[in-house]
């Protein structure tokens, strides 16, 4: 059963939870040289990005599309940075009906930057205004009802539509279809989290050797934003033990204490590993049952939990379910018998 421990948990790794942003956005890179990681989707932005600025028009819109907290809002900041115009930020449900995104394009200026997060959550309605937007820079608004109705055509400055989403799939063809760049951005390497945790550790002025970074960078569930959050997790530890350096013992025993192990596997992963191996042997079962042996929300398993549990290959997605691997029970075998 869920205990208030887990749900601490839930908090580090929620791509909804609000604690830190003010630390995420001290955190955060502002240019391209300054992001550490995705080399392929930063060599591919710098080219169309330099050739925008060198035509002097807005960047083709751009698509930035994978799990939460591996940086799709922290790179259209930085798109908005290296083009020197301004960036308005909305969301999908935010935007209820086409006037709302004719009153937010027309206020930009021109090549300025609209990003949407979440844009897969777009109205039908909202998101056939795009359409004319993004490719005329331009919206139809129809005038009246009956007979009487009569069409007229708001100009719009030309600018960039951003859009982040973590359900690429939920976006429909005529929309995706209208972004000349799509980026998928991945997990990011141990290597790649350990030097974002150094970069970290120096901006919140936290000494960290490269050994104990390498150590913590190993729990992260390869994620930038979880990196910073036991991050700064771990630096409160060694404060409030009085230490002046982050040790090996203070991320160790940080790490113990909110329930995470060596691999970055917390009590809820473990426990939707142990529901699926000794209540379904091993599966295949279903997302609505899994859902509710463990009382979680569908949602929360398929978004925050799977996408981490599938990419160390502990779990398997079929068309009858979720089955576990063997390296699932090899990884559960080791922490009953530690």
């Amino acid at each position: 059963m869920i205990d208030r421990k887990v749900r601490n948990i839930e908090q580090i790794i929620s791509p909804k939870s609000g604690d830190f942003l003010q630390m995420e956005n001290q955190l955060r890179p502002r240019y391209l040289n300054e992001y550490i990681g995705q080399d392929i989707v930063k060599n591919n932005l710098k080219v169309a990005i330099q050739a925008a600025k060198k035509r002097n028009e807005p960047l083709d819109h751009v698509l930035l599309h994978g799990s939460p907290g591996l940086g799709k809002t922290t790179l259209a900041y930085i798109i908005a940075n290296e083009t020197g115009v301004s960036i308005k930020v909305t969301s999908g449900p935010a935007l209820e009906k086409p006037g709302d995104v004719a009153a937010i394009i027309s206020n930009l200026k021109e090549n300025d930057i609209l990003f949407i997060d979440e844009i897969h959550r777009l109205k039908p309605v909202v998101e056939e205004v795009l359409y004319t937007a993004m490719e005329d820079f331009g919206i139809d608004i129809v005038i009246g009802k009956g007979p009487s109705a009569r069409s007229m055509r708001i100009n719009l400055p030309k600018f960039t539509l951003i859009g982040a989403t973590t359900k690429l799939s939920s976006i429909s063809s005529p929309l995706r279809s209208r972004f000349g760049n799509v980026f998928k951005i991945q997990f990011y390497t141990d290597s790649d989290i350990e030097e974002i945790i150094l970069r970290s550790a120096r901006i919140l002025n936290s000494e960290i050797s490269k050994d104990v970074a390498h150590l913590l960078s190993k729990s992260c569930r390869q994620t930038p934003r979880i990196a910073n959050r036991l991050l700064k997790r771990v630096r409160d530890y060694a404060d409030v033990h009085n230490d002046s350096k982050i040790e090996t013992k203070n991320v160790r025993e940080a790490l113990t204490s909110i329930g995470i192990d060596e691999i970055g596997l917390d009590s809820m992963d473990k426990e939707i590993l142990a529901v699926i191996i000794e209540k379904f042997n091993g599966g295949p079962v279903g997302l609505n049952t899994l859902s509710a042996a463990i009382s979680e929300e569908q949602d929360t398993i398929e978004d925050v939990y799977e996408p981490f549990l599938i990419q160390l290959g502990f779990l398997e997605r079929t068309q009858r379910g979720r089955v576990a691997t063997q390296k699932a029970y090899n990884h559960l075998k080791t922490v009953k018998d530690s």
